[in-house]
């Protein structure tokens, strides 16, 4: 345990031995990290995981200490617990993922109920940028859990070559009451009332612009055809190493085209991994140490299962939508995970008593 005469030397000494993200962090007092410990519903030692490339165990306490340093409120605790539980299963690929060198980071979505239980979570406009403090507190308490647990520091263990803003945090819910579609979690199997959290290593999101006309008959191929240019154009790892998952961000107006037309969920994956193929040539002329002596001809498809293609609804309506393409590596090619948020096991905690502040 660390001590400091004073919250103001303690900062300075976490970020000293390392252990921020470069950002100012709530100082994780033992009086703080009990509170979110209690919030959890579990017992402080009780192990959720193994977190590598470190090895080291993500006890609640732990996983405590990096929520309350990256700001989060008893509220936020069900779904940074979720989080973590995710990505620690083998088929996240962890370890692989903080050291490669591609610029992945853990893009949290949140799903049911805990969107609202958990503090707010957004999936509205600008819900990946500032503002949003469930989103920016839950993202960043995992991104501090995966430094100080899981061992990831820059140009040492995380071999990222300049990374993304989404390793400082990286989290929103879906728009379920704007979404045309079933919620995302319920096409992944889950029940609509459970709260689930799904966890996927991706790029940071790529805009894609498509100024929708109602009057044309072919107007949703047209989305899906730009909407495939950004998860598989020819710079993309979904393109030369193909096998991993991707995610779509739909805004809500571009989710109703694609309905209008009678399009599903499933359907709509279906479309864009017909889309997302290239042949052996194409990839040669620009990666040819990535495609050995194949015949050019013949055709690479970006993903192995439509159904690795995450699609959600999120944002403002407009003219853009988001994808995020991925890493495409790993043992397990870095494929989402979803895990379910308990709700039943957390402790709402009493409020503090009234303090000034100058502004």
């Amino acid at each position: 345990m660390l001590k400091a005469p004073s919250e103001e030397a303690a900062l300075e000494q976490l970020h000293e031995e390392g252990l921020t993200d470069g950002l100012p962090v709530v100082i994780p007092t033992p009086e703080r990290v009990a509170r979110l410990v209690v919030a959890s519903g579990l017992p402080a030692e009780q192990s959720l995981g193994i977190m590598g490339p470190a090895g080291c165990v993500a006890s609640v306490e732990k996983v405590a200490t990096a929520a309350v340093m990256a700001g989060c409120l008893p509220d936020h605790m069900p779904v940074v617990v979720a989080a973590v539980q995710a990505i620690v299963q083998d088929a996240f690929d962890l370890t692989e993922m903080q050291g490669t060198t591609h610029c992945t980071a853990p893009l949290t979505i949140v799903n049911g109920p805990a969107r609202q239980a958990c503090g707010g979570i957004s999936g509205g406009y600008g819900a990946l940028g500032p503002g949003h403090r469930a989103n920016a507190s839950i993202g960043r308490a995992l991104r501090l859990a995966m430094m100080n647990i899981g061992g990831a520091r820059p140009g040492i263990s995380d071999m990222a070559l300049l990374g993304h803003p989404g390793k400082f945090t990286y989290c929103l819910a879906e728009d379920e009451e704007n979404s045309p579609f079933e919620p995302l979690h319920v096409s992944l199997g889950y029940g609509e009332d459970e709260s689930v959290v799904t966890v996927v290593g991706a790029e940071a999101p790529h805009s894609v612009m498509y100024s929708g006309d109602a009057d044309l008959p072919d107007n949703a191929d047209r989305l899906l055809a730009v909407l495939a240019i950004g998860l598989a154009n020819l710079a993309t790892n979904n393109a030369v190493l193909g096998g991993g998952a991707a995610v779509v961000v739909l805004n809500p107006d571009h989710a109703a085209i694609l309905h209008q037309a009678g399009l599903s969920r499933i359907l709509v994956r279906e479309r864009l991994a017909r889309l997302c193929q290239r042949s052996v040539g194409e990839v040669a002329e620009i990666h040819a140490g990535f495609v050995g002596k194949a015949e050019p001809d013949k055709i690479r498809s970006c993903f192995a299962d439509p159904a690795h293609i995450l699609v959600m609804v999120g944002g403002g309506g407009g003219l853009y939508s988001m994808v995020m393409p991925s890493w495409c590596a790993g043992a397990h090619r870095n494929q989402f995970v979803s895990q379910r948020i308990t709700l039943d096991e957390f402790c709402e905690i009493p409020g503090s008593s009234s303090v000034e502040v100058s502004i």
